[in-house]
C-alpha cells in the first residue's frame, strides 16, 4: 500500500457504507471509492461498482479497505483483505472481541505486512486513552446508557420490563467481553474502549437503560500514570438512518482522509 491512499474498497452498501461513499464522492479532492462488495445478486444504486466476492475487490486494486457491513463481513473477508497486504479499516470493532476472528486478522496481517485500523467510531476520547495507556492504566470504565426502546430486541427485554421503568436499571455490569457477548449490538464501542485502554477483562463495562436518557450516551471514566478522564458524549443519529450515530460515519471518513493527507491530526 502506498503511503497516500487514494482508491477506497468498501465491503458493504448499508446506511454507514452508503453515507460515506456519498460523502467522499461529494467531495473530488477526497479518496475515491472505486469498488463496493455487496451480496450476490444486490443492485442498489450506488457511484461505484458492485462486486459480489472478495476476488473481484481485490482486483479492482484499492489502497484501502472500509468494512462497514457488520461482525459477520468482518470475520469472513477481512483475512483475505489483509493477507493480500491491504490495510483494512473495521467499522465492525466488535468482530474483535471474539477471541477467535481477532487471531485470524492479526495473522492475516502479519502474513500480509498490512494493518487493522480501527476507527474511534460512535465514541471519543481514544486517542487519549491509547496513549495513557503506555504509561500505566489504573482502571477503565465505559458505560453504554440509553432510553428503554433503543434496549428493545436485546437481551435487556429478559432482564426488566423496558416499558414499566421509572428509574434507570443496571442491565449488566461486568467485563467488556462479557458486555461484547450478551449486547452485540453495543459491541463496537465497549470493543474500542477495551482495545484502546486496558483489555477485554480489565475494562469494566456498564449497560444501562435509562428513561430519562435523551438519547444515546457513552461514557468512559479511566485514571492511571496520566492522571483521570472523564468522558460524556451524547451522539446524534445520523440522517440517513436513524439507528446510526452520525459521529460513526463521521470518524471513518476522517480515517479515509487521513489515509491520504500529508498532514494527519
Amino acid at each position: 500500500m502506498s503511503l497516500l491512499a487514494k482508491r477506497i474498497g468498501l465491503i458493504g452498501h448499508g446506511a454507514i457504507g452508503k453515507a460515506l461513499a456519498t460523502r467522499l464522492a461529494a467531495d473530488p479532492d477526497a479518496p475515491q471509492v472505486i469498488a463496493i462488495l455487496v451480496r450476490p445478486g444486490r443492485s442498489d444504486g450506488a457511484d461505484a461498482p458492485l462486486v459480489d466476492n472478495v476476488a473481484a475487490l481485490l482486483n479492482a486494486r484499492p489502497d484501502l479497505v472500509v468494512e462497514c457491513a457488520g461482525q459477520q463481513a468482518a470475520a469472513q473477508f477481512g483475512p483475505a483483505i489483509l493477507a493480500a497486504g491491504i490495510d483494512l479499516a473495521v467499522a465492525s470493532v466488535g468482530a474483535l472481541a471474539d477471541p477467535a476472528t481477532e487471531r485470524s486478522l492479526r495473522q492475516a496481517a502479519e502474513a500480509g505486512g498490512s494493518r487493522i485500523l480501527v476507527p474511534a467510531g460512535a465514541v471519543a476520547a481514544i486517542d487519549g486513552l491509547a496513549a495513557a495507556r503506555l504509561a500505566g492504566l489504573d482502571s477503565v470504565t465505559y458505560t453504554s446508557r440509553k432510553p428503554p426502546l433503543a434496549w428493545r430486541d436485546t437481551a435487556a427485554e429478559s432482564l426488566v420490563d423496558l416499558d414499566a421503568l421509572t428509574e434507570e436499571a443496571v442491565l449488566y455490569e461486568g467485563t467488556a467481553r462479557e458486555a461484547s457477548q450478551m449486547f452485540p449490538k453495543n459491541a463496537n464501542v465497549a470493543t474500542t474502549v477495551a482495545l484502546a485502554g486496558i483489555g477485554f477483562e480489565a475494562t469494566r463495562c456498564r449497560i444501562v437503560a435509562d428513561p430519562h436518557a435523551t438519547g444515546n450516551r457513552h461514557e468512559v471514566d479511566a485514571a492511571g500514570a496520566f492522571g483521570t478522564l472523564a468522558l460524556r458524549l451524547e451522539n446524534l443519529p445520523s440522517p440517513d438512518n436513524p439507528k446510526t450515530s452520525f459521529l460513526t460515519v463521521l470518524s471513518l471518513e476522517r480515517l479515509v482522509r487521513n489515509s491520504a493527507a500529508a498532514l494527519v491530526i
